[in-house]
């Protein structure tokens, strides 16, 4: 697959289609939409806030797309990184949580990779955002 590396208009839209097809792959071969993660020993579940957020983020640079190539191994195999943040105020998209936390994973090629987890008050864990580091 031939991911864009620049940083116009159609690459940056280009990249987002990326990221759009390779949740829908995701969550095709996923219906629960949920994968299991060593780390934290409960269930990361997938809603379209997850998509969103990762496709406003991770479609700005070559490497957090290529991240999202490797959702699955990604999701499974992150860890806690530093301790659990309260949500940011005034932003709307972390409203519906209680608490937000860091998890990384070093992928081949990429690098580490970073993700925010979500938690809800409920304690379900939602995938909010992904990204890498730039090249």
């Amino acid at each position: 697959m031939n991911i864009p590396t620049g940083n116009s208009k159609e690459e940056l839209k280009a990249r987002e289609g990326i990221i759009s097809q390779a949740y829908r792959e995701w969550t095709s071969a996923n219906p629960d939409k949920k994968v299991y993660n060593d780390s934290i020993h409960d269930f990361i579940h997938i809603r379209f806030l997850s998509i969103t957020e990762t496709m406003r983020h991770a479609a700005k640079n070559h490497n957090s797309t290529l991240a999202i190539l490797q959702l699955d191994t990604f999701l499974r195999k992150a860890v806690k990184f530093g301790k659990p943040t309260p949500t940011k105020k005034g932003v709307k998209n972390q409203e519906k949580f209680a608490k937000m936390q860091q998890m990384r994973c070093e992928l081949d090629g990429i690098g580490v990779v970073k993700m925010i987890v979500g938690v809800k008050r409920s304690g379900e864990i939602i995938q909010y955002c992904i990204t890498a580091n730039k090249e």
